[in-house]
């Protein structure tokens, strides 16, 4: 069905919400609950689909994007579809709250903090949707939300049931010098003949279609992070049938980009030193860049893996964290566990300190340095 047959149509769809509204009639519209507390927003016994999810939080956890956790299971399965920290899922990285807009997600004002979902998430049994506060320390002081879906007679033949997977981690430069040689700075640039050494973006069994990926970014250098290609293996091939030429190219930018861009479909929700006080080194720092395939899915029918280089051949120490959000039939195994909460924490960005000592170093290792003066000799 088209999408103006989808607003013109009348159906027998019946529209339903689940939400923190105050059920005495005040103005409590919000709920509260403590630490290692999970609140149910939706669970409900129907065949239907959820149409939007709006959220926002209040509370004195400096990391409760963090460590509060979504977490959406279909149909009573074993495991839950989605199980990811809550920041991460509707688009703002690094722990942070900013403005975020795109066709499925957005992170809306005030800075960020109102959390929106638009992917539809139909269900042929149940629903369920909570968030587990994962402090040990902090409690949510206000959780206000909103869940609309509506309830129907039945689903179509085939239909997938929506799928988030977060994962997390500091990759470190895979070539023989182990040292971070990107734009070949050090020596002719190394091969990288596998997806062996790549970031797992994404990697699941099942028949499906992966939609698109919020990729958090945190650079510890000021040199471009953004050389490494893309890999789709699809049903168990042995080498990618989708191939990327890099990072920017797979995010339809072009000649590493360090500026905001906000289409629905791809964009940098966020830059270092752009509407934040983040130093502005380079490419150093904490990026977001997204992609969604609302016209251009991957299909699969056993099995995808998704995965991306952390520079060209794997040369760099970058902090990486990703969601990919994917249609699929109900998934075999349970997620990848979340890393425990003081791992998901991002590391300080580095600063012009750093910068300067990192740069000492350097002088002291080379000795004479062409141009800007000499370093230590003996």
């Amino acid at each position: 069905m088209h999408d103006w047959q989808n607003l013109t149509t009348i159906t027998t769809g019946k529209s339903r919400r689940s939400s923190s509204y105050d059920t005495s009639g005040g103005n409590h519209d919000c709920v509260q609950f403590g630490p290692n507390e999970t609140h149910t927003l939706l669970n409900c016994q129907c065949t239907g689909v959820i149409q939007h999810i709006w959220i926002t939080i209040h509370s004195f956890d400096p990391h409760y994007r963090k460590n509060l956790v979504i977490r959406m299971t279909w149909d009573d399965h074993s495991h839950p579809s989605v199980e990811c920290p809550i920041g991460d899922f509707f688009g703002n990285g690094f722990g942070l709250n900013y403005n975020f807009s795109s066709l499925f997600l957005a992170c809306a004002p005030k800075d960020g903090r109102a959390l929106v979902c638009y992917f539809p998430m139909p269900f042929a049994k149940s629903a369920k949707i909570e968030v587990v506060n994962q402090s040990p320390e902090h409690g949510v002081e206000r959780l206000y939300y909103y869940v609309d879906y509506e309830e129907q007679e039945s689903l179509p033949e085939n239909t997938a049931y929506f799928h988030a997977f977060y994962n997390q981690e500091l990759t470190q430069p895979e070539n023989a010098e182990r040292d971070e040689n990107e734009w070949a700075i050090l020596r002719p640039y190394g091969n990288n003949p596998s997806n062996k050494n790549n970031y797992l973006i994404l990697e699941t069994e099942g028949a499906g279609h992966y939609i698109g990926v919020n990729y958090y970014v945190s650079n510890p250098g000021p040199m471009w992070y953004g050389e490494g290609d893309d890999m789709f293996m699809i049903d168990g091939e042995s080498w990618p049938g989708l191939h990327g030429t890099g990072t920017e190219d797979y995010f339809n930018t072009s000649w590493s980009p360090n500026e905001r861009y906000d289409h629905p479909n791809f964009g940098l929700a966020r830059i270092p030193g752009i509407d934040n006080d983040e130093p502005f080194f380079g490419w150093m720092g904490r990026t977001h860049c997204y992609r969604f395939h609302p016209t251009d899915p991957i299909r699969f029918q056993k099995s995808l893996h998704f995965s991306i280089e952390h520079g060209h051949d794997n040369c760099l120490t970058l902090e990486l964290a990703t969601v990919a959000y994917y249609y699929q039939t109900l998934s075999p195994k349970p997620p990848k566990a979340l890393p425990p909460i003081e791992e998901r924490i991002p590391r300080p960005i580095p600063t012009a300190s750093d910068v300067h000592r990192w740069r000492s170093a350097y002088l002291e290792k080379q000795g004479e340095v062409p141009n800007w003066g000499t370093g230590y000799q003996p």
